[in-house]
This record gives structure tokens, C-alpha cells and sequence, in this order.
């Protein structure tokens, strides 16, 4: 059978890896900068765990795992035959693949939060699954470099945050715009327009404009049974300016008896100023009004964040999520977070030509292989060098010397070393650039002690 890979997952080359590796490390330095303390949780949870907080939509995208043993013992013949995937799921799986840091997160906290010190500052960088079509910028399996902090009600935090994504972004050399909503916002919207019941179908609709358009969010919005005249009253938001903080002023006249309406447009009002305060331009944020992020656990701030000049969906994203922990028993936490979407950054950076031309790892010494005897006084030579922090290696067989050198060149090793019979008895080694041809012959002492070590 010819082998193949699993629809919207990937192989990674070296290359690639050390890429990623890079956008890794800058989030992480700046995570820890932040204050943001190092978390993991397991790769799959309990179904339960998992379901109900996604919305309907993303319930259907949660990876389920089956049963071990003989999953369809337990199921009855009756649901078989009605095809009744629901009652099935239940009977044949109990845990599933994560969809996301947040959930688990949120888990951990109800777990764990009578031994921790609030606010609770957490960074979680590792893989999630979802069952996703995929697409450019969109797979199956991703990573998310997420930030959260749990047991703060301040808005300070949403402003520092603010200023996590700008740093990271800079040093990422990445030009993006932080497009910022308020849940609040929408509800009140939902109000203004009279349809507080549909508030879900609403935000799902909206938190689609980027890919369907205005027409095919009206059109959906009509086919949830949203009234013309409600979508009529909220035309006004697909004509927003690009002046974040007068958008957000204007809203004020339409929220005056809106209580939840007027409360998103004062904290946002707030983050918005304090971020001017604080320097940061006004070009790298945009008030959203369409902005959703069609995941239920939002209750205040949302942010999405997405690079300039490039065909791409977010590339980071996050919101306050007040009562995620009232799911598992576990009242009054508030919390808020953001996440980088690795994969994503990765292929802007690719498209952007933000990576050096060669940033593979270089071997810099192929030691020739003449044959056991040699090999080992040529391996404690490469210790000396490892322990340098030089890379170096052995040739693994003593081949041809043509072969040897053939393995160097395409393996881009600048330095192929001699350290053959002659060479150990004189205590000398010999080594030849393979760029330039250039070959020297020095005491084994003076080539390990020399400057380019």
C-alpha cells in the first residue's frame, strides 16, 4: 500500500523545524517576560470535559476517540438503526482529541485552584485537533501558543495583552492589526435589534463576514428566521470607519437604555484609550464591530489578530471568558487569554521572506572513516569538539573516500577531516574546506584550541 498522510496534517523538515523552533522560542521569551509561568495538560480529555463549550459548531469539529476494547458492546441495536449519532456518541466514546488550551485550562483551574496563587499567569504551547476542512492556513492538527490570566477582573489585563501580541508580532518582524470586539457588544447589538434569543445564531453569522461576505451573513441571518426589519436595524455595521475609538463612541447613542450594550462600549472604550496612552499606534488596532469569534465561553473582550498585506485568516486570537470555570463547579474565576497560532505565523513569515536563506543545523567537521581503529581515536577527537558546542560527526562506514566527501557536500558540511593512521601517530590533523579547496594540516592541540571554535 502506498503510505500516505492523514488529511490536514504535515511532515516537518529540518528546516521547517528550526523555523518553527524560532517563532517558538521569541513567544516564549516574551510569555515569561510577561510574567506567564509554564503549563501542560494532557493531549485528550473526557468527552464531557470538552463538549458544550464550543457552541454547535465546534462540537462537531472535536476529534472523538473510540472506546478501547469492543466499543459497540454497549450500544443498542435500536440507535444502530436510527443512525442516531448523538445517543451513539455517547455509548461509544468517552474521550476525545483537545480543540483547544482554553477548555483544559479552564479544567486545570476547577482542579486545582485551592492550592493557587491568584491572578494565575499560564502559557501553554503544544498541539490541538480539530476536524476542520482543510485548507490554506487551516489543518487538522495545529499548535497554539496560548496566554491566560485566571482571578482578575481588571482590564489592565486586556491592555497588557494588547501589548504582548505588538511585541511578539515586532520581533517577529510581522506587521499586524489587533482587531478588538466586546461580547457585551454583541449582546447589546442582539437587544437593539430584538433578537437577544438568537444571540448565538447572530455572532455565528457575523464571526463569518471575513469568508462569506455581507450578502451571505444577511443571507444566513434570514435563514436562522431573523427578521428583515432586525437585519435592516443592523446594517450599520458592515460601514464602520477605521478610527477604532470614535466607532466605539458612536455606538453610545444606539446603547442609551442598553445596559449590557453600554457596559461593552465603556471597557472597551477603556482598553482603547489606555493602549494610545501607552504609545501604541492607533494603525495596529481596530475596533471590530463584526468581530465574534463564534465560540460560546466569550463574555467581555475578543481580539483577532491578522497580519497586513497577506491572504490569510487570524493569526492569534482570544477573548475574557468570565464563566468557563462555572462549567466544572467552580464560580466566580474570572480569566482571559490570548493564542498565537503557530502554524499560521509560520506560513506569513514563509510569505513575507522573514526567514534567513539557510537556517538548517550545519554538521562543521565530517571526521573521515578509515576503519575502526581510526574511527575511535577520531570519535574522542569529535567529544572535545562536542563538548566545544561544535557539531561534528563520523562518517559511519570507512567507504570510499569519494563517497565520504559526496555525503559531506550534500549534506552542506564545510570541513572534511583526515585523522587517518599517519595522522594519529604524528598527533596532526588535516582538514580541507570544501568551498574553496583549501587544505591544512596542525597539531590535534592547535586545531582545537583555534579562534573559530
Amino acid at each position: 500500500m502506498k503510505p500516505s498522510l492523514a488529511k490536514g496534517t504535515r511532515d516537518f523538515t529540518a528546516k521547517e523545524v528550526i523555523s518553527r523552533r524560532a517563532i517558538i522560542n521569541t513567544l516564549q521569551k516574551n510569555f515569561e517576560l510577561f510574567g506567564f509561568q509554564p503549563l501542560e495538560t494532557p493531549s485528550f480529555e473526557n468527552l464531557s470535559t470538552l463538549t458544550g463549550k464550543y457552541g454547535e459548531e465546534g462540537d462537531r469539529l472535536i476529534f472523538k476517540i473510540l472506546n478501547s476494547g469492543d466499543y459497540a458492546s454497549k450500544t443498542t441495536d435500536e440507535d444502530w438503526q436510527a443512525k442516531n449519532s448523538q445517543k451513539l456518541i455517547s455509548q461509544i466514546s468517552e474521550k476525545a482529541l483537545r480543540y483547544d488550551l482554553t477548555v483544559p485550562f479552564a479544567r486545570f483551574v476547577a482542579m486545582n485552584h485551592g492550592q493557587m496563587v491568584f491572578p494565575f499567569k499560564r502559557y501553554q504551547i503544544q498541539p490541538v485537533w480539530r476536524a476542520d476542512r482543510p485548507q490554506k492556513g487551516r489543518f487538522r492538527e495545529f499548535y497554539q501558543c496560548d496566554a491566560d490570566v485566571v482571578g482578575s477582573e481588571s482590564l489592565w489585563q486586556e491592555v497588557e495583552l494588547v501589548q504582548l501580541y505588538l511585541k511578539s508580532f515586532g520581533e517577529l518582524k510581522i506587521p499586524v492589526t489587533i482587531h478588538l470586539n466586546n461580547r457585551k457588544i454583541l449582546s447589546g447589538l442582539a437587544e437593539y435589534a430584538g433578537i437577544s434569543e438568537q444571540l448565538i445564531d447572530f455572532t455565528v453569522a457575523l464571526d463569518k463576514l471575513d469568508k462569506i461576505g455581507k450578502d451571505g451573513v444577511v443571507k444566513e441571518l434570514l435563514e436562522k428566521n431573523i427578521s428583515q426589519e432586525s437585519v435592516d436595524k443592523l446594517d450599520f455595521l458592515f460601514s464602520q470607519s477605521n478610527d477604532a475609538l470614535k466607532n466605539v463612541l458612536e455606538l453610545k447613542s444606539k446603547f442609551e437604555e442598553n445596559e449590557t450594550g453600554t457596559a461593552g462600549v465603556n471597557e472597551l472604550e477603556f482598553v482603547l484609550t489606555q493602549c494610545l496612552e501607552l504609545g501604541i499606534s492607533a494603525e495596529n488596532l481596530k475596533f471590530d464591530i463584526t468581530l465574534a469569534r463564534g465560540l460560546d465561553y466569550y463574555t467581555g473582550a475578543i481580539f483577532e489578530v491578522k497580519a497586513n498585506g497577506v491572504a490569510m485568516g487570524s493569526i492569534g486570537g482570544g477573548g475574557r471568558y468570565d464563566n468557563l470555570t462555572e462549567v466544572f463547579g467552580v464560580k466566580n474565576i474570572p480569566g482571559i487569554g490570548i493564542s498565537f497560532g503557530l502554524d499560521r505565523i509560520y506560513l506569513v513569515m514563509e510569505e513575507l521572506r522573514l526567514f534567513p536563506e539557510s537556517n538548517e543545523i550545519s554538521v562543521k567537521y565530517l571526521f573521515a572513516n578509515y576503519g575502526d581503529n581510526e574511527a575511535v581515536e577520531a570519535l574522542k577527537i569529535i567529544a572535545k569538539l562536542r563538548a566545544k558546542g561544535i557539531s561534528a560527526e563520523l562518517y559511519p562506514e570507512s567507504s570510499k573516500l569519494k563517497k565520504q566527501f559526496t555525503y559531506a557536500e550534500k549534506k552542506g558540511i564545510p570541513n572534511l577531516v583526515f585523522f587517518g593512521e599517519q595522522e594519529i601517530a604524528e598527533g596532526n590533523i588535516t582538514v580541507k574546506n570544501l568551498a574553496d579547496g583549501e587544505q591544512k594540516t596542525v597539531a590535534i592541540e592547535e586545531f582545537l584550541n583555534q579562534p573559530q571554535l
